[in-house]
């Protein structure tokens, strides 16, 4: 569900990225994409303290290694590009307030919403290009983690088999 949800909201974030009417803050596509990265959040931070204490299965074979520090980095993109956006938003001088599914107002990050409007504004470039560098990094690894799922389907090994429920 997890990585569903990653592929909509990169899709939904460079549609409204190029949007005029993302720009003219008419579109619904960008609470949409703030929505849906904030559920990635919560049910990473979930899946993450799951398997902190649940041991996964272990990784065999020639690139365990690579495997190892790929799951890692996932785990850092999945938590670090929502808490990015979160932060964009939080320095926002506009009053942006992000509204959860049309259910509640989810709230700023208080220590950056409360640094003063002068502040704030330099900050939003840095968070803006943070976001989309981990956005696009985290489109490397998954192109990274499908080929390792390919390169073990061809192989034949029961790689893929383990992986399912």
């Amino acid at each position: 569900m997890i990585a569903a949800l990653v592929l909509a909201n990169i899709a939904l974030g460079l549609t409204f990225a190029n949007s005029a009417a993302a720009e003219s803050g008419v579109s619904a596509l960008p609470p949409l994409h703030k929505s849906i990265g904030l559920t990635v959040l919560v049910l990473s931070v979930l899946r993450l303290g799951w398997r902190l204490t649940h041991a996964a299965p272990p990784l065999r074979g020639p690139f365990s290694s690579l495997a190892r520090v790929t799951h890692i980095l996932f785990y850092v993109l999945l938590i670090a590009t929502p808490l990015a956006g979160w932060a964009l938003v939080s320095v926002s001088p506009r009053g942006i307030t992000t509204v959860y599914f049309h259910l509640f107002a989810w709230p700023h990050i208080g220590f950056l919403h409360d640094m003063p409007i002068a502040v704030r504004r330099r900050q939003i470039s840095n968070f803006v290009d943070l976001h989309n560098s981990l956005a696009f990094l985290s489109l490397g690894l998954i192109g990274l983690h499908v080929a390792g799922a390919l390169y073990h389907q061809v192989r034949g090994d029961d790689t893929m088999r383990r992986m399912l429920p």
